[in-house]
């Protein structure tokens, strides 16, 4: 697969079960080193953008420390370069802004526990731009959250991206999510897993939900569920 991402884009991943969707997360991120080929990040290698804390990855659980307050959990982060006498970037918002930028002004001292999941998410998300990442890698984020939930974080996504400028690889099994969210839709295909199409959404920002009931919103989910269909 050779693939080169447009810097400042959301791009989302979309794709059969097993086609490497998560993988490709990993290999980025330097999680799992690459069985051939090269993978670079901003010009350097993965190692190397991770040492520079170029990138920052949300999970599908939240993976929050209980015994932390919310703000405690954003701050992680910045406590670990300090002890480890890691020099890191640091976001021109205090961790309290981030969690006001992802809604949660108000619940700085919550524990884990006392939020939904959603809001641990939202947690979660700050907490990974506190080292002000060019790169935001997102697995599945959303995927456990009910439809609510998951529309009104996927709004609060698009204005965080919109007002960071962060680079955004997102990964999802939801057709509609894909489109809504991406400005470019990797559609990877599995047996072997290889990269089928990219679909450019011309669909422009700022988007509402109503944009779902739109003729071009079903044009892009049905062409998407074909590919997956033919896989």
């Amino acid at each position: 697969m050779s693939l080169e991402l447009e810097q400042g884009a959301f791009w989302t991943i979309l794709g059969p079960s097993g086609c490497g969707k998560s993988t490709m997360l990993r290999l980025v991120s330097d999680l799992v080193p690459a069985a051939a080929g090269e993978v670079s990040v901003l010009g350097k290698s993965t190692e190397e953008a991770r040492l520079a804390r170029e990138f920052a990855f949300v999970f599908q659980d939240a993976t929050l420390l209980p015994w932390r307050t919310a703000l405690k959990n954003v701050e992680l982060p910045l406590e670990i370069g300090r002890r480890r006498n890691i020099k890191i970037p640091v976001s021109d918002r205090s961790p309290r802004e981030l969690l006001a930028l992802v809604g949660l002004q108000g619940r700085e001292d919550a524990l884990p526990r006392e939020l939904s999941g959603g809001m641990r998410q939202r947690v979660a998300i700050a907490r990974a731009l506190v080292c002000q990442p060019k790169l935001l890698l997102m697995d599945e984020p959303f995927g456990a959250l009910d439809e609510m939930t998951r529309d009104h974080l996927n709004l609060q996504l698009l204005q965080i991206w919109a007002e960071t400028g962060v680079t955004i690889l997102f990964v999802t099994h939801s057709i509609p999510e894909a489109v809504f969210l991406g400005q470019k839709v990797l559609m990877l295909g599995a047996n072997p897993g290889r990269l089928r199409e990219i679909v450019d959404i011309d669909i422009p920002s700022p988007r509402a939900i109503k944009v779902r009931d739109t003729q071009e919103f079903t044009k892009y989910t049905a062409h998407l569920r074909r590919l997956l269909e033919a896989d």
